[in-house]
């Protein structure tokens, strides 16, 4: 009975290891980390003040769309090429700062976008809000802006 037994035991199911060179797909965390890498390199450049920090980390031949509401209620869409953001950023006394909350990210494949809340800040203070929404493309393997809309009101922002 044991001769019957041992070779049932000793019936593994073989596991191919993995190959070499290659890994496990990142994490999502890996890849919303990666995703949001050229927004936040496009805020430091808002920051900065400097359309030239935007060039690595766009398509240049992509748009920037803004949606505004003004404080007596008129809407305009406006378009703008983004070399026109990049070369149209200039340096100035004021310090800028965005605030992007709580975004949402979502990827497939070598398409990705994120969408989230945000406020504006001019010298600390309040000076618009609305929502970002970014479309990222991943090309030889570096994920750049493809496009920026966003909406911008001045009433009805939360601190």
């Amino acid at each position: 009975m044991p001769l019957i037994l041992l070779p049932l035991l000793l019936q593994i199911t073989p596991i191919q290891p993995l190959p070499k060179g290659t890994g496990l797909p990142p994490s999502p965390q890996d890849e919303a980390s990666a995703v949001m890498a050229p927004v936040n390199a496009a805020f430091a450049a808002i920051a900065a003040r400097n359309g030239e920090l935007l060039r690595p980390v766009v398509r240049e031949e992509g748009n920037l769309f803004v949606a505004s509401v003004a404080a007596d209620g008129t809407r305009k869409i406006t378009r703008r090429p983004m070399t026109e953001f990049i070369t149209g950023m200039k340096p100035g006394p004021e310090r800028y700062e965005e605030r992007l909350y709580d975004p949402a990210i979502e990827v497939d494949g070598d398409v990705a976008l994120v969408w989230g809340r945000y406020n504006f800040y001019i010298d600390g203070k309040l000076h618009h809000c609305g929502y970002d929404h970014f479309d990222l493309v991943r090309e030889s393997g570096q994920w750049r802006i493809a496009n920026i809309t966003y909406s911008s009101r001045t009433t009805g922002c939360e601190g």
